[in-house]
């Protein structure tokens, strides 16, 4: 198999032939044929999330085909067109897990983070945190378009929830930061009936059309105030100023919502942004729950307005070029490796 690795924070990714790992007990092994870039891989690859083991093969936004099974596995795997998340493992026994709030376990291991992910040609993972895309019906998007659900789609359905109801608390929704996520997120808050609002890098045009194009009912850059008061703001974009910023945006008792793994620091702010109620919030990891709620919309959305996925293909052996693009904010949408392009 061929791999992408980091040997050391801060360094290019290193390829490298292995040979084909077996899946152990409970484990299937899948053949990539995409694996979307994240931004939590830029922080993984920079040093700003602390690692458990090096080298680590990055790439937790993950779709293949199960190709071998290991002790245990349901044999109904074999064949099967397969997600690997962010969430690779959990404990089952904390707090937390026996909460059903698995995203918070106290011994979690991460996928391209804890064990090697999908910048390759293989990824073994473990089955009972695997999606089936094409249960309990095929999901309408190919390879490589289903690939940035799994992170950017998975992690922005669980912030745009955490938002509040729809039609009661959270009927206009502010987007700070226009990527991958968000790019998701817009179109299943119109699915909602929510009205969107796009807040982009300052003097990007370009990510303000995309944003407009796919139903931000208003479009600008996040040094500009908010045209009307939001009932949520989510920030996607790993900004800490930000964040006084949407506090500022939203109505009383709103909320704000952070969706990243990491952020820069929060610079101090007036007490007068949080006060009459309004709420700041993070979002840790997922659950498979969310997945299985998120694909459940993609699907219902197919029937109506399908959800659009704008991605960027890129060679495995390219992963750097992906990564700078990211780092560089020049995509539209998601980049998304394609171990078998030329």
């Amino acid at each position: 198999m061929q791999v992408m690795a980091l040997h050391a924070p801060g360094e290019a990714l290193r390829p490298a032939q292995r040979p084909l790992p077996a899946p152990g007990a409970g484990e299937l092994r899948l053949r990539v044929a995409a694996c979307a870039v994240c931004r939590t891989d830029l922080h993984v690859v920079d040093g700003e999330l602390p690692l458990p083991r090096l080298p680590i093969v990055p790439g937790h936004e993950i779709v293949g085909v199960v190709e071998a099974l290991g002790a245990g596995v349901d044999p109904a795997w074999l064949g099967r067109r397969a997600g690997v998340p962010w969430l690779g493992h959990t404990c089952g026994r904390c707090r937390a897990c026996a909460g059903g709030r698995e995203n918070l376990c106290e011994a979690p291991v991460f996928t391209g983070h804890g064990r090697d992910g999908g910048f390759a040609t293989h990824v073994v993972a473990e089955a009972a945190f695997c999606i089936a895309l094409d249960e309990p019906a095929p999901l309408p998007l190919d390879d490589l378009h289903a690939a940035p659900l799994l992170c950017a789609g998975l992690i922005g359905w669980r912030t745009l929830r955490m938002a509040g109801d729809p039609a009661s608390e959270a009927a206009t929704v502010g987007l700070y930061g226009f990527g991958a996520a968000a790019q998701l997120v817009a179109q299943v808050a119109r699915h909602r009936g929510q009205r969107v609002l796009a807040f982009t890098r300052p003097g990007d045009t370009a990510a303000q059309a995309h944003a407009r194009s796919l139903g931000a009912v208003w479009a600008g850059g996040s040094d500009e105030p908010a045209p009307e008061a939001l009932d949520a703001a989510l920030i996607f974009a790993p900004v800490g100023a930000l964040v006084p910023a949407a506090l500022a945006a939203v109505r009383p008792g709103g909320r704000v919502v952070c969706g990243g793994i990491h952020m820069s620091d929060i610079p101090a702010f007036a007490y007068r942004l949080l006060w009459q109620e309004r709420q700041l919030l993070s979002v840790a990891n997922l659950t498979r729950a969310d997945a299985a709620e998120f694909l459940a919309v993609v699907r219902d959305m197919a029937g109506r307005v399908p959800l659009r996925v704008d991605a960027t293909p890129y060679p495995l052996a390219h992963a750097n070029d992906a990564l700078a693009d990211l780092r560089a904010g020049r995509l539209l949408g998601a980049a998304v490796l394609v171990p078998g392009a030329a």
